[in-house]
């Protein structure tokens, strides 16, 4: 009787559902009373997946994640483990060291829909009384494989500002990264060295230690940029004076719970859930203390501006003007929009034979960023132009939200050491609590990458650094976030 109480108790979960990937049918199995460990079963859907053995040789990926609480208290991150787990039939699954969560993917070479049935993943949930309620939420978000390997950052004949180039040379010159060990930054042969046509690139000084993930060492750095629902799964698990710090709808942020912007999160205080009319959409006027919190909470860390340029154009040199597409060509015309708010949002002129971004000059009346995916569902012909894609498959990286990546131009920036989040943020104050990550309270340490619907397409170039070292806390209309993790 008691091994029955205790499996009911667990009855009351979450379906998790962002960008179409969707965590479904969860249940406990496999209960070991002795250990205090349970498989949490669950099947996991998600959209347009692929694994291929030629070319970028990646795959796409779910990060799995859990949370838990016991008697309606406090949400608290539950620590999984590799031994017992078991992943679906053609999944490959992979607990982390520190059972923060789990990567699952293709076994083998694939496209299409993914429907993984039956994973179970061991939960090492600890003491716990029979009687104890506890409710659990598994979170999945879609990740893609970045491989181990060399490639060049800058060093282009385009005139993109405040560029990365091999030190000695002219700024036309590429620099290689060929591993993890220190660089200095310097103007000299065989250093790392960048242009600061402006005070915004970075004190081109110091060097990056081994620790500072340089883009060599493989890593998974999230698909789309974080959506709306994305951040109210975070939001709503915190407390009520977490949600008070985390409130992007307050006066430090968006100041509505109206859209503005195309952002239309809404939170009416106090024990209330904060909801959303356009769960697929990234999160705008976030800052960063936010961004840290999310991160910790996740489980991932911010992406190193060093690993931003290889997740757009992978080993391949670098060309004048391109963009996270692969070329210099872009669509000029304002997009035109149905469905606005559902997954199935689509731009419906999109650019033949041009790269689809939305920048200043196709955003028209629109006025804000698009749904996560929308040109790879709109495109004409599915190629990385038309699409917008990276050389690994990652979306919009150029335009739609700025991302935040860890800088080089800074001393803040350079002390990051790539460490995870613990899936723990600040008791009181939702802020994040890992070690040597940007600064909350001044911003230090980030970069502004990629550019934003707002920005001229100048902006929005692989190599453009214009504010590679900007030192912003503050959120707002343009500045939208993703996050990676080292591969295991």
């Amino acid at each position: 009787m008691k091994k029955i109480i205790f499996l009911f108790a667990f009855a009351s979960f979450l379906q998790v559902k962002a960008n179409n990937i969707q965590v479904n049918n969860i249940s406990l199995e496999n209960l070991n009373e002795v250990s205090n460990w349970v498989n949490v079963e669950f099947d996991l859907f998600w959209e347009n997946s692929w694994r291929i053995s030629s070319g970028p040789s990646n795959w796409d990926a779910a990060w799995v994640f859990m949370k838990y609480r016991v008697n309606n208290g406090t949400w608290t991150h539950a620590i999984l483990s590799q031994a017992n787990s078991t992943p679906a039939a053609g999944a490959t699954m992979e607990v982390t060291s520190d059972g923060i969560g789990a990567l699952i993917y293709r076994d083998a070479d694939g496209s299409g829909n993914v429907n993984f049935l039956d994973n179970q993943i061991r939960w090492n949930f600890g003491s716990t009384d029979t009687n104890d309620i506890i409710d659990i939420q598994v979170f999945a978000v879609e990740m893609v494989y970045v491989p181990e390997g060399s490639f060049y950052v800058g060093g282009t004949t385009g005139d993109e500002a405040n560029k990365f180039h091999s030190g000695g040379f002219s700024t036309a010159s590429s620099f290689h990264i060929q591993s993890e060990n220190a660089l200095t930054i310097a103007n000299t042969s065989g250093n790392l060295y960048y242009t600061a046509t402006n005070a915004r690139g970075g004190d081109q000084t110091g060097t990056l230690s081994a620790s500072y993930p340089k883009g060599f060492n493989a890593f998974y750095a999230m698909k789309y940029e974080t959506t709306e629902s994305q951040w109210l799964g975070f939001f709503n698990s915190l407390t009520e004076t977490q949600k008070t710090n985390r409130d992007i709808t307050d006066t430090a942020h968006k100041n509505s719970d109206a859209v503005v912007n195309r952002n239309t999160i809404s939170w009416t205080g106090g024990s209330a859930s904060a909801t959303t009319t356009a769960p697929d959409r990234p999160v705008s006027f976030v800052n960063v203390a936010d961004i840290n919190a999310y991160m910790d909470w996740t489980g991932l860390r911010p992406l190193s501006e060093l690993e931003y340029e290889k997740a757009c154009r992978g080993p391949i040199l670098p060309k004048p003007g391109e963009f996270a597409w692969g070329s210099s060509n872009i669509a000029s015309n304002d997009y035109t929009i149905v469905n606005s708010g559902f997954s199935s949002e689509r731009v419906t002129n999109p650019e033949t034979n041009s790269g689809n971004a939305m920048y200043s000059l196709t955003d028209g009346t629109i006025n804000g960023p698009l749904r996560n995916g929308i040109f790879a569902a709109s495109a004409v012909n599915n190629n990385r132009e038309e699409t917008g894609g990276s050389y690994y498959g990652i979306m919009e990286l150029s335009g739609n939200l700025y991302e935040r990546c860890v800088t080089v131009g800074t001393a803040q920036g350079r002390s990051f050491t790539g460490l995870h989040g613990n899936g723990i943020i600040g008791s009181t104050s939702g802020n994040g609590t890992v070690s040597n990550w940007p600064n909350s309270t001044t911003g230090d340490g980030y970069s502004f990458r990629g550019g934003s619907w707002l920005n001229g397409a100048e902006y929005i170039r692989i190599s453009d650094r214009y504010d590679g070292a900007s030192v912003i806390s503050g959120g707002n209309n343009r500045l939208g976030f993703r996050g990676a993790r080292t591969a295991p």
